[in-house]
């Protein structure tokens, strides 16, 4: 009896990290978007209320669902969940249904008032196959040639797809999340610094077959260079973060978010949350995020089985990693990539499919 009542028991720290984040970044995007959102479009909430209606009210009710199932469902369900990835990415260069929106990159599917970013689905998907890869005890992760050498072959279509869109900031989070759950699989280090080696070689080919990628790195070492150009949002978030001192402007009181610092609602909410709320509350800010990570990798710790650690170890990861970048990126600490803050920066398919993975670590550590 008690057995069974500890399994219907989710993490509470877990969830109070969780649901932290996600009322404080709602808050974050009521102040931030209000003045581009009412210039666009004249409704102040205009990006609060599709953030609601087709990121959070969804996502919620797919958390709770998440949270209900068995975990190794989808260890059963990893192959069609892949396969439906790739269908969603191929969609995106199909004229009609895939179109850019707000970039350059295709790589979204445009349908009416429906906007859905498949990029970010792929990157559950890449978690939840690549865990159940992993924990087949039947391979050998010590033989390259046939052990890892077929997992990149089946994760390369995902990758390639994402490279063509192209959609450097995502490729980046796929690049460490799988590396990142690889080393947690245990596989010969050899093996990670050939890979890390060749993903710095990649990287430095991309800079130098596209012009704007080698602007965009030079211009992050000497934001000067070119201040209303590709400098401009790198000196505006930075103007915005060092406006906001100690304690802040006060919520509601950024000067960045009127017309100056752009993406406000998007890449660069952060900027906007250090202005209003200045180093104390945005330092508190990133401890939540650490806290939040921490309780996710002790669940992960105390899994049942190796799937259902990788699965979490991996999706952690995803969550730390992008949450760095995107910080990082706003105090000038890498170049700009594009990639939003989980959990706070508007984006329906961002924000839903996070809880979808935030609801599968609370339903493993209901079994752990």
């Amino acid at each position: 009896m008690l057995e069974r009542k500890r399994t219907r028991k989710t993490d509470r720290l877990f969830l109070f990290y969780l649901v932290a984040i996600l009322v404080f970044g709602l808050l974050i995007l009521v102040s931030a978007s209000a003045p581009y959102a009412y210039n666009k479009f004249g409704d102040t909430y205009y990006f609060v209320k599709r953030q609601i209606l087709f990121g959070l009210l969804p996502g919620i009710a797919m958390f709770l669902l998440a949270a209900k199932l068995n975990y190794k469902i989808w260890q059963k369900l990893s192959w069609p969940f892949y396969i439906v990835c790739l269908i969603l990415l191929i969609l995106v260069f199909i004229p009609g249904i895939g179109a850019a929106v707000g970039t350059k990159a295709h790589s979204w599917i445009y349908l009416s008032i429906f906007h859905f970013q498949p990029a970010e689905l792929a990157k559950l998907g890449v978690i939840v196959l690549l865990a159940g890869l992993l924990s087949d005890p039947k391979r050998d992760l010590r033989d390259w040639k046939n052990g890892l050498l077929p997992i990149l072959a089946i994760l390369a279509p995902v990758i390639g797809l994402v490279l063509f869109q192209p959609d450097i900031g995502t490729l980046s989070i796929f690049a460490i999340v799988i590396v990142g759950i690889l080393y947690l699989a245990k596989i010969p280090k050899i093996y990670l610094l050939i890979l890390g080696l060749f993903g710095a070689g990649c990287f430095v080919t991309l800079v130098l077959i596209a012009p704007y990628r080698l602007d965009r790195l030079t211009v992050f070492m000497h934001p000067e260079l070119d201040p209303q150009g590709i400098g401009y949002q790198i000196n505006q978030a930075s103007l915005a973060v060092g406006s906001g001192g100690l304690w802040g402007l006060g919520y509601g009181h950024s000067r960045q978010k009127y017309q100056y610092l752009p993406e406000v609602q998007a890449d660069s909410i952060f900027a906007v949350m250090a202005e209003e709320m200045g180093f104390i509350v945005t330092s508190l800010f990133i401890i939540l995020l650490l806290l939040f990570t921490w309780r996710c990798l002790k669940i992960a710790k105390q899994s049942p089985d190796i799937f259902s650690c990788l699965l979490v170890s991996g999706i952690a990861v995803w969550f730390f990693s992008q949450s760095f970048i995107n910080i990082a990126a706003m105090l000038g600490l890498m170049p700009l990539t594009g990639v939003p803050l989980p959990f706070v920066s508007h984006g329906g398919s961002a924000l839903f499919v996070a809880l979808i993975a935030a609801g599968i670590i609370a339903g493993v550590s209901r079994q752990s």
